[in-house]
């Protein structure tokens, strides 16, 4: 029996939680992503080959409570009136699915949900284009890397899940997070 644990599937998720709590507003974005019953071991960012992305809804019918389950993790936190936070879960999947690609995790202040979200992605693709070989300029735009990227045809998608909130007036904290879980069957 092999003991390699290589996930087949992944679902993206992203909640938000405001209490006056700092760790209950981050268990209410647990429960907004629909994670808040599993056990949480937080891995590093490689996609793994041969992974296939499935809706949440589909990932969700395969969890049960109690049960440990790899994220990736993006949290961001803040009880500071009118911040603004972002975190975000960038992808980049090779066009040949026997090699693994990138997932990125990007947490931030005064970004907005696209600017998180794109520079996640933006992330997740340069690993994954260093990895190919594939040459850049780390000075372009996102839209030039994008379009190199695609022409390269070593990469054949990228893509992101962002949450973002803005902290109330009334100071509570509010918790924001993204991940990507991880299944094994």
């Amino acid at each position: 029996m092999s003991m390699n644990l290589v996930p087949k599937k992944l679902f993206f998720t992203r909640g938000v939680g405001v209490h006056r709590e700092k760790l209950q507003s981050f268990e209410l974005a647990l429960r907004d992503a629909g994670i808040a019953t599993l056990n949480l071991v937080s891995v590093s960012s490689i996609y793994p080959p041969g992974c296939r992305i499935i809706p949440r809804s589909r990932g969700e019918e395969m969890l049960e409570a109690g049960q440990i389950a790899f994220v990736v993790m993006s949290r961001q936190e803040s009880n500071e009136p009118h911040r603004m936070l972002a975190a975000s879960i960038g992808v980049a999947v090779p066009r040949d699915r026997r090699m693994f690609g990138y997932l990125s995790e990007h947490h931030t202040f005064g970004q907005t949900e696209k600017e998180a979200g794109d520079y996640a992605e933006d992330l997740a693709a340069a690993m994954l284009a260093s990895t190919l070989g594939v040459e850049f300029d780390e000075d372009q735009s996102w839209d030039e890397k994008r379009q190199l990227w695609k022409i390269s045809t070593k990469i054949v998608t990228t893509r992101n899940i962002t949450q973002s909130a803005v902290v109330g007036r009334h100071a509570k904290w509010t918790t924001v997070l993204a991940s990507a879980v991880l299944l094994l069957g």
